[in-house]
């Protein structure tokens, strides 16, 4: 930061901007200040493939990435876990911004102890959606399961620590929620009759719809600091420009205005919940704004490549079709927004992280 202060009189401010951007963000993988000197005992993720640690490991279902390349960049390097990305995903990056551990593991990994589970852990399923047929598709777990395994992990830390410390674990613990991009990406733009079914407003209305019958049922079961993740620009990703994007790949118009009109109902309905429930924190969590600047302004991040993946021609190639036999690598990760077609690198993560939630920490206390 010294050399920086000292070179402000000589340098344009776009370099200025940048510089400064990309040393906090290289200081954001460890805790940030809480409130009130405010400790979180752990953190809970529900949700789809961005936050998905590797529970899609262990079910059948072809929604998978427990192989290379993926993991090519995590603990070290070449250590696929499962989580869709070449590292760090943001369940990971959230929970040692709380100050809770660097890494949050899948409620499913066989080996997890007993001191995992009181940290937290996450239930989320890559492919699963707000609508139950996403999951369904995919062959994943949906939100109704994962809130069925949630009730199960509340049994096993309070039989390994007495009920009076569980009940504190979960009611203080962070609750991140992070789903529905797939509702939208694969459910709604490539199942006819669904489409038959619904236009986009009324889509949108049953996304919204179960999201808030799922933030209640959470509230039911103890949760009271519960971030919401809206959706990200979707026709911005990869593989929604290759499908729906036209011969020079833009920006699908569609599937970015349909997220948006889903954020705009789930932020107003959460808005309703938090004066239904006083006693609860329910914080919206924007990415769509987020991610739609780093795309447009890719240098003040460090990114030079937002358009395409780092894995294979970048265009297309997502799960089983960015693997071992995958021809084409890009030479650094780091310059690039997306890891495949749908999903960010973990530069791209932390990143967006920041931006999403820094300021909003305060909120959940």
């Amino acid at each position: 930061m010294y050399l920086v202060q000292k070179l402000l009189p000589q340098l344009p401010l776009q370099i200025i901007w940048s510089c400064a951007i990309l040393i906090i963000f290289q200081q954001n993988d460890s805790a940030v200040s809480l409130p009130n000197n405010e400790t979180v005992p752990a953190v809970i993720v529900f949700g789809d493939s961005i936050v998905d640690p590797g529970n899609n490991n262990y079910i059948t279902t072809l929604v998978k990435c427990n192989f290379l390349p993926y993991g090519s960049d995590f603990a070290g390097g070449d250590h696929p876990t499962g989580r869709f990305s070449n590292g760090l995903i943001p369940s990971d990056i959230i929970a040692a911004k709380f100050g809770v551990k660097k890494i949050l593991p899948a409620y499913l990994d066989p080996n997890l102890t007993p001191e995992d589970l009181l940290s937290g852990v996450s239930f989320a399923s890559g492919g699963a959606g707000y609508d139950p047929l996403t999951s369904t598709l995919a062959s994943v777990i949906p939100l109704s399961s994962q809130l069925e395994m949630f009730k199960e992990y509340k049994n096993k830390i309070k039989e390994a620590v007495g009920g009076s410390r569980a009940a504190n674990i979960i009611s203080k613990s962070i609750y991140i929620v992070c789903i529905g991009s797939d509702d939208i990406a694969n459910t709604y733009v490539q199942t006819p009759f669904r489409r038959a079914q619904y236009d986009i407003p009324s889509y949108t209305d049953l996304m919204a719809g179960q999201a808030i019958s799922f933030l209640k049922k959470l509230y039911g079961v103890g949760a009271r600091r519960v971030g919401v993740f809206g959706l990200t620009a979707l026709g911005c990703v990869p593989s929604q420009r290759t499908v729906d994007g036209g011969i020079r790949r833009a920006c699908a118009n569609s599937s970015n205005q349909a997220a948006s009109l889903f954020n705009s109902k789930l932020s107003s309905q959460m808005n309703a919940l938090n004066r239904e429930f006083p006693d609860a924190r329910l914080v919206y969590l924007d990415s769509y704004n987020p991610l739609l600047d780093m795309i447009h302004n890719p240098s003040l991040y460090g990114f030079e490549e937002t358009e395409k993946g780092c894995c294979g021609t970048g265009n297309i190639e997502v799960s089983i079709l960015c693997n071992p036999y995958t021809l084409e690598m890009c030479a650094n990760a780091s310059n690039y927004i997306f890891w495949d077609s749908y999903h960010p690198t973990e530069k791209a993560y932390y990143v967006l992280s920041s931006l999403v939630l820094d300021d909003k920490i305060k909120d959940f206390f």
